[in-house]
């Protein structure tokens, strides 16, 4: 788990970032029976938030709803990328399909062969705008080959554990969102971030819609989160101590910085992003950098938790005299992974971390080392 320059061989241009998508021939269909509606919102189509709808998890459920990108696996793989503690809104639904909420529209995808296929329930069609976000939270402008083999010609260990972890790729989140997802993983693992984040959305977020018995809310506003018993409510739903900086830092964006000035910082220099960040309430480098890398396009941020301290050590012989995780050995950690991996040095690291996580699940079995295996390690203010 867990940022920009050129190099590695990777193209990025986030402006091309349109386009390429393959539907169906099919007419638009809605599957839904519309109830009608007062004369004033005649010509809203979508139905209201009680009606359940049916969750599509294949492309031939309904296939005038489903559209495709082309995407191998090599360049993506679903089921490493959105279990591997990047982000905390994604299910798998059925086998091969996930399922969650991506700009306040949700989502079913699935992969097959060298296709990316995608539905979105709501009243509008999927066309060249919905292409368009997927390529965006996916960052498909990035050749991912070409990097994995760069990164394997000078790694050694990378070359040896990343040929069974293909398609790994950092996304790009709203940073918002992302900010106070990991100011949730202090001292958690996955699977508890992934419920606390559901129960936020669901006391403070927007209904979307429900999918056959399952509600899905978009993420709340740092409005939503600012009020003054924001913080009671949080700890009435089990965020304990982390209640306290999740409305704290909702408040200094809502207040003061604002989610576009949150946003702006993508394009401030690394060093500047995470200083503004390090800042709020609760946030210390290591979140500070997972919000730079997977939402602040600081494709250079590189993470570090104890479990990335110990490769650094075990596998890299890096900081070899440190005791404990301070912010100066985050950082040394940090610039001898940029020296060996370059100027997406985050995306490496996002592979070797996937490459744990699922290893540590592997192993695990079940119980009590199941969940140490999907930790997602604390970060303490330093």
């Amino acid at each position: 788990m867990g940022g920009k320059n050129g190099g590695l061989g990777a193209s990025h241009n986030r402006e091309g970032a349109r386009g390429g998508g393959h539907t169906i021939g099919f007419r638009w269909v809605s599957r839904q029976r519309l109830t009608p509606l007062p004369p004033r919102a005649e010509g809203r189509r979508r139905p209201p938030p009680s009606t359940p709808m049916a969750l599509r998890d294949a492309p031939s459920s309904c296939p005038a709803l489903w559209r495709s990108l082309r995407c191998p696996a090599a360049e993506l793989r679903l089921d490493l990328v959105l279990s591997s503690g990047q982000t905390f809104r994604w299910r798998e639904s059925s086998p091969g399909a996930w399922t969650g909420v991506l700009g306040a529209r949700v989502w079913t995808l699935v992969q097959e062969r060298d296709r990316l296929w995608y539905t979105v329930y709501g009243e509008e069609p999927p066309g060249p705008h919905t292409d368009g976000i997927l390529r965006d939270y996916f960052q498909l402008d990035v050749g991912l080959p070409a990097l994995y083999r760069a990164w394997g010609a000078a790694d050694p260990h990378f070359h040896r554990v990343a040929g069974d972890f293909p398609g790994v790729r950092v996304l790009r989140q709203d940073p918002v969102e992302c900010l106070l997802s990991f100011i949730c993983s202090s001292n958690n693992h996955v699977a508890r971030i992934t419920a606390m984040i559901e129960r936020l959305c669901q006391a403070f977020g927007r209904r979307l819609c429900q999918l056959d018995a399952r509600p899905f809310h978009a993420f709340p506003s740092p409005a939503a989160l600012a009020g003054g018993d924001a913080e009671a409510k949080l700890r009435a739903l089990g965020f304990g101590y982390r209640a306290k900086y999740v409305s704290g830092s909702a408040r200094a964006i809502a207040e003061g910085l604002g989610a576009e000035g949150l946003r702006r910082l993508r394009a401030e220099p690394y060093a500047e992003a995470r200083r503004v960040l390090c800042a709020l309430p609760g946030v210390g480098t290591k979140v500070a950098d997972c919000v730079c890398l997977m939402a602040l396009d600081k494709a250079e941020a590189v993470p570090v938790d104890t479990h990335v301290w110990r490769m650094a050590r075990q596998h890299y012989g890096a900081a070899p005299g440190a005791r404990s995780l301070t912010a100066r050995v985050h950082q040394e950690i940090g610039d001898f992974f940029r020296g060996l991996w370059g100027p997406y040095a985050g995306w490496a690291q996002a592979v070797l971390f996937c490459a744990a996580l699922h290893k540590g699940q592997d192993a695990a079995g079940s119980g009590k080392r199941a969940r140490r295996g999907r930790e997602s390690c604390g970060d303490k203010k330093p």
